[in-house]
């Protein structure tokens, strides 16, 4: 009579899924950063300009006018079809949030009215035709969003979909918290 050795009992499922979910975690996170790389720290570049209404724009006198509370600014193009899918979320948080729109590479300020007229877009917008302002914040694609904390410091940078329960958090913690 011959003894058998029992197989080695395989670790269990979930073990090797919760596994592989952490190393996709730890490499989305890691691509981000990377991503984020050149993004500011500390206080936000300034920018100024005209928006597509006419209405002088100047960040300074804007975040002055919102005391207490984090701004968003938004960076997006005509073109982006991931923009196009972040639009209703950037309008519901301008319900709520201060909130400047940066129209990157859509082509002069007329060219951009239309398309915010076509798509009901109703968001105060700069229009960013040779991208200055974009690459100003060191972005490398779009949409991509920067969270102003009340003193004017850059708190968050991201790029690419994102929620909007996940932009709310970002902003009202960036309100909560001091640097």
């Amino acid at each position: 009579m011959t003894e058998t050795t029992p197989a080695p009992k395989a670790a269990p499922r979930w073990r090797r899924w919760a596994l592989e979910g952490l190393i996709f975690v730890v490499l989305f996170a890691a691509f981000q950063a990377w991503q984020m790389r050149n993004t500011p720290r500390g206080p936000a570049p300034h920018f100024a300009g005209q928006q597509i209404d006419g209405q002088p724009f100047d960040l300074t006198t804007w975040r002055q006018q919102h005391p207490g509370k984090a701004q968003l600014i938004y960076f997006w193009a005509d073109w982006c079809g991931i923009c196009k899918t972040t639009a209703g979320t950037v309008t519901a948080l301008s319900e709520d949030w201060p909130v400047i729109t940066v129209a990157m590479q859509s082509g002069p300020v007329g060219k951009v009215a239309q398309t915010m007229r076509q798509n009901d877009y109703h968001w105060p917008t700069l229009s960013d035709p040779e991208a200055a302002i974009f690459r100003q914040y060191g972005f490398r694609g779009v949409p991509a969003f920067v969270i102003v904390d009340p003193n004017g410091n850059v708190r968050t940078t991201s790029f690419g979909y994102t929620s909007e329960i996940g932009l709310r958090l970002r902003l009202w913690w960036a309100s909560h918290t001091n640097q």
